[in-house]
């Protein structure tokens, strides 16, 4: 029975799935309200920023007038946050970064504020910029998660996998699959050091899947590890199964503990002929391959795919002795990203 307060009817029939389309109706419009806001106020510290740029180039103002003007806006509006000496000179550096109107219409105000402030301190160029804060956008990146890509460098890694998508797939599907890969691999979040083997880093991954799924990028869905794969009565175990929810396809990811060997890529074949035979549905993409070793000579690499008729990509991974000391002691810990994408993360947003 229902324990409703005195004097409430029990709900009529129907009563429940209603006020369940009205709780996620209202859910919709808080959220379009939020980034209504978050919108206008990008706006407003753009047009802001540009106008300091303007009467400081026109007119020679200098520095202290931002001083000044933080004192009286905040004076003028006292309620309201966000102007502060160092958030106008966000607003000035952010005109400068976009000059542009309609791109900061279009683009830049679906970024929440701080983001854009993110991409201004740790960036140098605007096509940089710009690919950072096209993901951002892409796949809902907080604060945290975005100062983490870029501090990996993700942008200088994807699609650097040696593959030969090219020759193996059509497009655009050879596109998409090339720019799905990295190289190299950050698996730093592991904790492990370069004597781990195989195994260990196997485990390891799987034990944090939400991390390396995010390193992986976005479309990879876990499927599993040490896959069995019954091959005419004998067994055969896959290191790891993904299911790239884009390229709608299959991926084999197998871990090399050395470095990389051509005779490593006639496993992984034999892999993808049996996934494509067992698994694979019949409307799925070719199964793809991903070799990843700890080290690879890339002209090698390059000569063992030539003639592959399968898909497949090799790239290298990189442990926490890999990484620069100052890069391991800036990047987020696992509990943070955990945190980061359970969505229980709050971000320091003043300023």
């Amino acid at each position: 029975m229902n324990d409703l307060p005195a004097g409430l009817m029990s709900p009529p029939d129907g009563y429940a799935d209603w006020l369940a389309d009205l709780k996620e109706r209202i859910h919709t419009a808080q959220q379009r309200a939020t980034l209504a806001v978050n919108r206008e106020l990008v706006l407003l510290y753009w047009q802001i920023g540009r106008d300091i740029l303007a009467r400081q180039a026109e007119q020679g103002w200098g520095a202290k007038v931002i001083e000044r003007l933080a004192n009286d806006l905040r004076a003028a509006f006292p309620d309201m946050k966000g102007f502060s000496p160092r958030n106008l000179k966000y607003m000035r550096a952010f005109a400068e970064a976009w000059p542009d109107a309609e791109f900061v219409q279009q683009a830049a105000a679906q970024s929440p504020w701080f983001h854009l402030c993110t991409l201004i301190d740790k960036l140098k160029t605007r096509d940089e910029r710009n690919w950072y804060l096209s993901k951002a956008i892409e796949h809902n990146w907080s604060r945290n998660i975005l100062v983490m890509q870029i501090e990996t460098r993700l942008l200088e890694r994807t699609g650097k996998a040696v593959t030969n998508f090219t020759a193996s797939l059509p497009k655009p599907q050879s596109d998409l699959a090339r720019e799905s890969l990295k190289d190299p691999y950050r698996f730093d979040f592991l904790g492990l050091t370069d004597k781990a083997q195989e195994r260990e880093i196997e485990n390891a991954l799987v034990k944090h899947v939400t991390e390396f799924l995010l390193e992986l990028g976005a479309g990879f869905a876990f499927v599993g590890r040490q896959v069995l794969l019954d091959v005419g009565g004998d067994e055969f175990f896959i290191d790891l199964l993904f299911y790239h929810l884009k390229l709608r396809c299959y991926v084999v990811i197998e871990l090399k503990g050395g470095k990389f060997k051509p005779e490593h890529l006639g496993q992984l074949k034999f892999y993808l002929t049996a996934v494509d035979a067992q698994i694979k549905h019949p409307q799925d993409g070719p199964t793809i391959g991903l070799l990843l070793c700890k080290s690879k000579n890339k002209v090698v690499a390059e000569y063992a795919l030539r003639d592959n008729t399968q898909p497949i990509g090799v790239a290298e991974y990189q442990l926490l002795a890999s990484l620069p000391p100052e890069l391991q002691t800036s990047l987020p810990s696992i509990e943070q990203i955990e945190r980061e994408l359970t969505g229980n993360s709050t971000d320091n947003n003043s300023s």
